[in-house]
């Protein structure tokens, strides 16, 4: 940080032209968009404007003395295993392993959790770049088979494969203009149910990964096994209403297929259901006559959020935000579909994160309480409390195990805990959190650092804003370190504490300070949080931001040259309306993520 404060600051910017000629007429109201011309990432104005972005950032990096050591001490941290939480199908494990700088993780599979693994799938052997990636998978019933989407250089866009497992041979399948959809098996592993969009018309690019059009009209289908794409069943379609985006998933007694609904980003679907067991020929019907598949719709309107838990039979089980910005956890039977009760109640204050069906009978369930993670086990029918699971102060990032499991694996990270996965047996009186696998990062000790969080009065005082800080322990606070200050604030999303080497060389090596502010817009405290930061109210967002770099001036962390700013995607938009609104107050250097060109 210090061989930068050296910086000409009349550094000379590539001119971005205005083009007042484009101008947006929004319900009477007149919007000029003079840069519009930089939404096509194609046009070579566009090219030429991004390469001399990347010169000028080459210009001053240069000039950073202790760059080539940081690159070092950055590749070292970096080069140490990582592990998911491994999840079982049929009578096999699977999980995702990267041996430290492999650019994608790579698929195991083991015949029980103390038997060699073995490689089933590396992407990284998919292309030169190393960015073929695997951003779906789904193994069937009887662990024959692998269903994996694969997309290239970052794209939305991927092609479902087929493998077989046993030999792990590549079958002819495959499944074109896959986007924002599951992949589910049916119980008699013939086939699966996923979406995907129409192809498009002939001459047009759209799988270059830097489109910005909104796809319309998706569709949900049936794929059988060894078959054209072109055979495929049309299980669902709605050409009345073309941005609805339909997902799909198979209970795990095999006998219902769901599928939700969504049009946008809005915690908000319905939920449809067909019963499998009751089509007279199963879906092979299908292959005979045209006509969608009979789904009963169970909730039609985009009043709240449904996600299924667990079924018996017709009596289902649905985490929702319905009348509750918190969650909680309902029932209702099929026979009896108004007929709601609670079975877990909306917490005061705490946000009902997760729920998992495990153990047959039981739930765990995950609790955000002041942006840290909360562990319980309850019962899966009355909701009563069973256990609390103890956790140190981080985020859990999957729970894996399914409703006969009584082994649940429970993946954690911090900011300053690299990763564990914990095992846990819930046959035992008093389950416990044992280390199944954990990332050893050579040279990290986790005691040099302290973590601390605080609540920063917003604007109007009548808010308190979570942020943590992390720095190297007994700092001195005058205002004299250099200070990255992250945030995001948008679509219902939590940021909670994980871990980052890039952050620990900052902060180990350069005396940095590094904070998260979980402004509102965000989920840390449900859906009036988000509320909170969204449409009419995002100015509490930048608000909020701005308060919390004022607090950490205030307190002594830093000083206004010294402080920086960072955001990515819906964050970016948080730092270029901090740019503008308080230009005068922030410092040397900001730093926009994803689809954002860097601005010094």
């Amino acid at each position: 940080m210090a061989s930068l404060s050296g910086i000409d600051e009349s550094l000379q910017y590539p001119v971005a032209r205005r083009d007042e000629s484009v101008v947006d007429d929004y319900h009477g109201v007149k919007i000029v968009d003079p840069y519009r011309w930089l939404e096509d990432p194609d046009a070579e104005e566009v090219k030429d404007f991004v390469q001399k972005q990347v010169e000028l950032t080459d210009s001053v990096l240069k000039n950073c003395d202790v760059r080539d050591k940081l690159r070092e001490k950055i590749t070292k941290l970096f080069d140490s295993p990582r592990y998911d939480a491994p999840f079982k199908r049929g009578n096999k494990y699977f999980y995702f392993h990267n041996t430290g700088l492999q650019p994608q993780s790579v698929l195991y599979v083991q015949d029980s959790l103390d038997a060699k693994a073995k490689v089933l799938l590396d992407p990284n052997t998919l292309s030169d770049d190393g960015t073929a990636a695997l951003i779906k998978v789904s193994v069937s019933e009887d662990a024959k088979y692998l269903a994996y989407a694969l997309s290239y250089s970052g794209s939305d866009w991927a092609t479902i494969k087929l493998m077989r497992i046993e030999d792990q041979i590549v079958e002819a399948d495959a499944l074109s203009w896959f986007k924002f959809s599951s992949i589910a098996w049916t119980h008699d592993s013939k086939g699966f149910f996923y979406s995907r969009y129409p192809a498009p018309k002939e001459g047009k690019d759209m799988d270059a990964g830097t489109e910005t059009d909104s796809n319309l009209y998706h569709e949900f289908y049936y794929h059988f096994l060894g078959t054209k794409q072109s055979e495929d069943i049309l299980c669902w379609k709605d050409p009345e209403h073309p941005k609805y985006i339909f997902s799909g998933h198979v209970t795990e007694d095999g006998q219902y297929l769901v599928m939700c609904i969504e049009e946008n980003c809005d915690p908000v679907n319905k939920v449809y259901y067909c019963d499998l067991s009751a089509l007279p020929e199963g879906l092979e019907g299908f292959k005979k006559r045209d006509g969608l598949l009979p789904f009963v719709k169970l909730i039609d309107g985009f009043d709240a959020q449904y996600e299924v838990i667990a079924n018996d039979d017709t009596v289902f089980t649905f985490l929702t935000n319905k009348d509750a910005p918190k969650y909680k956890i309902i029932r209702v039977d099929l026979k009896e579909p108004n007929d709601w009760f609670e079975v877990i109640p909306e917490a005061e204050r705490d946000v009902l994160e997760s729920a998992t069906a495990v153990n047959l009978n039981q739930m765990i369930v995950s609790y955000l309480s002041d942006v840290k993670y909360v562990l319980q086990i309850r019962d899966l029918k009355n909701g009563s409390l069973l256990h609390q699971l103890p956790i140190e102060i981080g985020s859990v990032n999957a729970i894996s195990a399914r409703r006969e499991d009584s082994v649940v694996f429970i993946s954690f990270t911090s900011f300053l805990i690299p990763g564990i996965v914990y095992q846990c047996n819930l046959k035992t009186e008093t389950p416990e959190m044992k280390i199944f696998r954990e990332t050893i990062i050579p040279g990290f000790d986790r005691s040099e650092f302290h973590v601390h969080q605080v609540f920063v009065p917003s604007k109007d005082g009548s808010t308190k804003i979570p942020m943590f800080i992390v720095s190297k322990k007994n700092i001195k606070l005058d205002g004299s370190h250099p200070c990255l200050l992250y945030g995001y604030g948008g679509f219902n999303i939590s940021v909670t504490p994980s871990f980052s080497v890039s952050r620990t060389i900052l902060m180990r090596h350069l005396g940095a300070v590094f904070c998260i502010a979980n402004i509102r817009g965000g989920g840390e405290y449900g859906e009036e949080w988000h509320k909170g930061g969204a449409l009419a109210k995002k100015q509490n967002c930048f608000d909020d931001f701005i308060s919390a770099s004022e607090y950490l001036i205030s307190a002594g962390y830093t000083q206004s040259r010294k402080l920086c700013i960072e955001g990515g995607s819906n964050g970016g938009l948080l730092v270029g309306a901090c740019i503008n609104q308080v230009m005068h107050g922030f410092p040397i250097l900001v730093v926009q993520r994803k689809r954002k060109s860097s601005i010094g």
